[in-house]
């Protein structure tokens, strides 16, 4: 049997509904398509309150979109050379200081001269592997902070950063 033939009156622009005008189905077609490559971490700056210039731009994709990380300004600076980013060691310095005030990653002092950014700011502590330097995170509820003594008179504690240091079992 076949299908039944369905005729449809003519309307005043030659189209039966408002999603079949050409305007309304690229709409829909853009609303399909993957976002800009920007759009995340133009989001996370402006959300903060940064501008984003091409250097911040850069370097925010740099940190942020391979997910949580640890990385020092020196090595940064080293994926933003590989990558072929203009950008000099202390821009990137200033960079990593600013995303810091402004929230979007963590300073971690594992010893004098040696910072790490972690752009996991949520409450979470760190095995520091003393052979290679790198940094694993410890979710904040794996460790049981006992009592703390009282914060300094006129102060308060802000948060407490557990760093454990492992190194290879003896053999």
């Amino acid at each position: 049997m076949a299908p039944e033939l369905q005729i449809r009156e003519p309307t005043q622009h030659g189209f039966e509904s408002r999603a079949e005008f050409p305007i309304f189905k690229a709409m829909e077609i853009s609303r399909t398509t993957p976002p800009r490559p920007f759009t995340d971490v133009l989001g996370r700056l402006r959300g903060v309150g940064l501008r984003p210039t091409r250097q911040r731009l850069a370097l925010a994709r740099l940190l942020f979109e391979p997910g949580d990380r640890h990385v020092t300004a020196e090595a940064l600076h080293g994926e933003a050379r590989a990558m072929r980013i203009p950008v000099s060691l202390a821009t990137v310095y200033n960079t990593l200081h600013q995303f810091t005030s402004a929230g979007l990653l963590r300073e971690l002092v594992v010893e004098p001269g040696k910072v790490y950014f972690d752009t996991n700011t949520g409450s979470h502590h760190h095995f520091l592997f003393e052979d290679s330097g790198d940094l694993l995170d410890i979710p904040a509820e794996a460790i049981d902070v006992g009592a703390l003594p009282p914060a300094p008179t006129g102060t308060r504690i802000g948060r407490v950063d557990v760093i454990i240091r492992v190194a290879p079992e003896e053999r």
